[in-house]
């Protein structure tokens, strides 16, 4: 059985949410504030936490620095702001996904089904594939470079094995979107970009790099000559 750990100092909220995800089979767990929550994720070991931006004691992007801390656990943000800064904040610190207050609890429960059939191992199939001095073991979930292996999280492996399947062509945002959060997130491609931000920033070495094609998406291409160590490696 699944654990879920749900915190929201509502407990409107907490039994609502509750109350569907057991309907699901999920174990739940609920904490009504940030310092009660970081406590129970030692103890209850979630496989993903459903977490309220605003709490009483400590704020939830705090909390997601903690659960970031203690393993690999996915985030699912409630917020009832609706200014794009606070998603953007929440995803840069890795949260997987956000959902704004009020919310359709079986819409919540989609994206909880979706999280974690990304995190399923079980998911991705296909072997191995490479680009250039880049190497991604799909099933396992493992990428190195020139056998130093780069550590990505669910979402980041993800975007870069789109990629790499797809060498040299252009993938646009919503393509993107649809492939790695199963849905078109209201149009809001910004979320690719950080991601895309990521990647990069954790392949640098790699004798491949991720192209921007203005105004349309991303593709993955060979690093330039002059871009490449003195034997063919990415600086």
């Amino acid at each position: 059985m699944t654990n879920i750990l749900v915190v929201d100092d509502e407990p409107n909220i907490q039994e609502l949410v509750k109350l569907y995800l057991e309907k699901e089979g999920y174990r739940i767990e609920l904490a009504g504030n940030g310092k009660d929550a970081i406590s129970r994720i030692d103890i209850f070991r979630p496989a993903l936490v459903v977490l309220d931006l605003m709490l009483p004691d400590i704020d939830g992007y705090e909390v997601c620095r903690e659960i970031r801390k203690r393993g690999e656990a996915a985030v699912l943000m409630l917020t009832a702001r609706k200014e794009d800064v606070d998603k953007i904040v929440g995803l840069e610190l890795g949260a997987d996904d956000y959902i704004t207050k009020p919310f359709n609890p079986r819409e919540l429960v989609a994206r909880i089904k979706a999280i974690l059939r990304r995190y399923s191992t079980g998911q991705k199939t296909g072997g191995v594939i490479e680009a250039g001095n880049l190497r991604m073991d799909l099933p396992r979930r493992e990428v190195d470079i020139d056998g130093r292996q780069i550590k990505l999280r669910t979402r980041e492996f993800d975007l870069l094995a789109a990629l790499v399947q797809n060498f040299g062509i252009v993938l646009t945002r919503e393509r993107l979107l649809e492939l790695i959060w199963d849905t078109d997130f209201y149009g809001e491609t910004r979320t690719v970009d950080i991601h895309i931000a990521h990647v990069r920033d954790k392949i640098e070495g790699a004798s491949v790099a991720i192209e921007t094609v203005r105004g349309v998406g991303y593709k993955l291409i060979n690093k330039p000559a002059e871009q490449r160590g003195p034997e063919g490696v990415g600086k």
